[in-house]
């Protein structure tokens, strides 16, 4: 089946006309990724949420039996998207299912009655988003520390822990026992003053403004090459030894006496 193939079956075998049917509209679409990679997207509304997931799972024609993962995302004013990745190994395909629910009261039914696999997952997403998995067997914190306060993947989280907690340890050089020198304390980037947002706003004192940098002076450029960058003295090559004159020719004999009288 094609993607646009299971989204259509799975808005067919979804669609209820019955008057006594839950209200909310369920939308078909792709996702991304380019030929090859795309995949079903079904919107439904959050009172058909376990509905959906158990009919992409149980329908022969879907046969959606691998639980890929689950998580949510901050929608803003609009509320949390669940969303859920299912696979059919026999068939091939992929399916995402979404479904929204409201900022107010955030609560979904949950899905590890279909896939227990979702456990974890559902774990994870109540504790960083505050999203309520209704029938859930054990929903409690999973990778937070106890005692965690706020939801870390909501929008409005700050994440300020300097501010809201006391650091255990010393923040700043100088202020451990071994008494070195202490600098000026420098909020981090993302950190909010203390005295606009957390336990002492309003009452601790401001933090001091980063210092400007001082501007960097560079001396003018100058026409002289400096010593050490000057090219070292050559010295002379050394004399090549000239070759020895050729020996002068002898001097022409004297003329012999006989010669003479003749």
């Amino acid at each position: 089946m094609t993607p646009e193939e299971v989204g259509e079956r799975l808005v067919a075998l979804l669609t209820d006309d019955s008057p006594d049917a839950p209200p909310g509209e369920i939308v078909a679409g792709l996702s991304g990724g380019g030929p090859g990679h795309e995949r079903a997207v079904l919107d439904v509304p959050v009172a058909r949420w376990w509905e959906t997931v158990g009919t992409a799972k149980h329908n022969g024609a879907l046969g959606c039996d691998f639980f890929d993962w689950l998580s949510a995302v901050d929608e803003g004013d609009e509320g949390f998207r669940v969303v859920a990745h299912l696979y059919s190994t026999r068939r091939r395909h992929a399916l995402l299912l979404r479904a929204l629910v409201p900022r107010d009261n955030p609560v979904v039914e949950s899905v590890v009655e279909l896939f227990p696999g979702a456990e974890w997952h559902e774990r994870e997403t109540y504790e960083m988003f505050g999203i309520t998995f209704a029938r859930h067997p054990d929903l409690r914190p999973l990778l937070l520390p106890p005692g965690f306060e706020g939801h870390p993947l909501r929008k409005e989280f700050v994440l300020a822990s300097r501010v809201a907690k006391a650091w255990p340890g010393a923040k700043e050089p100088g202020e451990s026992e071994a008494g070195t020198a202490k600098r000026a304390p420098i909020r981090p980037p993302g950190v909010p003053d203390p005295n606009e947002w957390g336990p002492k706003a309003g009452q601790a004192e401001p933090a001091p403004a980063r210092p400007a940098r001082p501007v960097r002076r560079t001396p003018p450029p100058t026409s002289a090459v400096p010593e050490k960058l000057a090219a070292p003295p050559t010295s002379a090559a050394p004399e090549t030894p000239a070759a020895p004159a050729p020996p002068a020719a002898p001097p022409p004999a004297p003329p012999r006496a006989d010669e003479d009288g003749a």
